[in-house]
């Protein structure tokens, strides 16, 4: 896509988004409608952790991502044991404006290196809202930290304890959130404002997954799109009713899809092949005493009502035949496997025939980082450094599975700005790759020495790296 049109995409996505949003801000987790992409120009290749810092603060334990709207950056994390907090700092100078301090109580168990304080927030100038699992969906003013609203939401469940990680978007006047877990999945509308529900829709085919919601508009018909467990859905944003599915996905999903003008693409690994149902995991991951079989001693208590359902000869056990269908929809026993593709937006029913424009299975994806689709390119990254690279239009393959100079995990989704590529590793490492060829170039590899999970955030030709403990700015106007 050439550049121009680009950013007057983007600039028209900031004024549907919210009236105080501006083309420069980055509202919500991977910036505007999730895309990864900044008009932000002038950033810098190479820094490091001493080198081109504007400004850096401590934040506590946290893997959610920073976000960026009029000015202020806000952020999230665990300040003690049980106090969640929501951070409002001065984009330019790292002045704290405000901190908001939220007493959790006991906390529900999560699998390492989650953190509690891992949703991303989501920004539009007037007010932040932050999803923590204790608290639910709360709204702070944005200027002051003041608490607007505050909707209890019931605490999700995990049969293997990931723990909670879904993030909100704002689109318009109303905030969007998906909860998929293992017992009961939704997806939701809040008035901005009040945070009165709108409508919640009960998504009772999925699995645990992560993906984050976005807007997808073709032929004047806008869709809030959710990829989850086998299926990707767009649903009527002002109603909830769901309007179409394409049966193209596998059975977990944490990445998040992408959306360039009417195409919406995925890259996606869940572990295992197509015939590795639940039931496979759960007997590796809970049949402590490997005895093929999944006892109710074994289960979660939050799932003893569908272990009971489903253990017909009520013999406190599981067989693989009943767990098969306990905790997976019958309708939807999809498995693992590897899959990029792009699909066409809108429609009505299953159009899983109909708009699917491409499907490759490689196994270039990561199961955790999202692509991201820049300058007519598909990039995803994988654990190892494995980059791989492809045309937007058809799938076929730049490079594949090329090592990057950084090995280790990689947690945060690549983002781009100004022609280059930004991926980020586990062990604190940025590569910066060349955005505007066919061919893998690595521009430069820079050390912020901590652990960073969190996606990297763009605003105001300034890259703010949410570090495990903390955050830091980096821009060319450091001296």
């Amino acid at each position: 896509m050439p550049r121009n049109i680009l950013f007057k995409l983007i600039a028209t996505t900031a004024i549907l988004y919210g009236g105080a949003m501006s083309a420069e801000d980055w509202p919500q987790f991977r910036g505007l409608n999730s895309s990864g992409i900044s008009s932000s120009r002038n950033l810098p290749v190479k820094f490091s952790h001493e080198d081109k810092v504007l400004w850096r603060a401590k934040l506590g334990d946290g893997i959610g991502s920073a976000v960026i709207a009029g000015g202020r950056v806000f952020n999230t994390g665990m300040t003690d044991k049980e106090v969640f907090t929501v951070f409002c700092h001065d984009a330019k100078t790292g002045r704290e404006f405000w901190r908001k301090n939220f007493p959790t109580g006991k906390l529900a168990r999560i699998t390492p290196p989650n953190s509690h304080a891992s949703s991303t927030p989501a920004a539009d100038g007037k007010r932040v809202y932050v999803y923590f699992s204790m608290l639910g969906l709360v709204a702070l003013d944005a200027k002051t930290g003041d608490q607007v609203w505050q909707h209890k939401l019931p605490l999700p469940a995990y049969l293997m304890d990931w723990g909670a990680g879904a993030s909100p978007v704002v689109y318009k006047d109303r905030v969007y959130f998906c909860q998929d877990d293992d017992l009961a999945s939704y997806v939701m509308a809040l008035d901005a404002k009040t945070g009165k529900p709108v409508w919640r829709t009960a998504r009772e085919d999925m699995l645990a997954g992560y993906a984050t919601p976005v807007i997808c508009t073709v032929n004047n018909q806008t869709d809030l799109v959710v990829a989850g467990s086998g299926k990707l859905k767009g649903y009527d944003p002002e109603t909830g009713a769901e309007r179409w599915t394409c049966n193209t996905l596998l059975r977990t999903i944490m990445t998040s899809p992408v959306v360039v003008g009417d195409t919406i693409y995925m890259a996606v690994q869940s572990y295992g092949d197509r015939q590795r149902t639940l039931k496979f995991a759960l007997l590796q991951w809970l049949d402590t005493n490997q005895d093929g079989r999944l006892e109710r001693a074994e289960t979660p208590k939050e799932f003893h009502v569908k272990f009971d359902r489903s253990d017909t000869n009520k013999d406190k056990a599981l067989d693989a035949k009943e767990i098969e269908t306990a905790f997976q929809h019958p309708n939807n026993m999809v498995g693992g496997g590897n899959t990029i593709q792009a699909v066409r937006g809108g429609g009505r029913g299953d159009v899983t025939r109909t708009h699917v424009r491409w499907n490759i299975d490689n196994k270039a994806p990561s199961n955790l980082a999202s692509p991201l689709v820049f300058n007519d390119r598909l990039y995803v990254v994988k654990s190892g450094g494995l980059s791989s690279c492809f045309d937007a239009a058809n799938g076929k393959t730049h490079w594949d599975r090329t090592r990057l100079r950084a090995y280790g995990d990689y947690y945060a989704s690549p983002i781009a700005a100004d022609n280059k590529v930004f991926i980020t590793s586990r062990n604190g490492f940025v590569i910066v790759l060349d955005g505007g060829g066919s061919e893998l170039k690595i521009l430069a590899k820079n050390d912020m020495d901590e652990e960073i999970l969190a996606t990297p955030s763009i605003a105001d030709s300034r890259l703010f790296f949410r570090t495990r403990t903390g955050i830091i700015c980096v821009s060319n106007e450091a001296k």
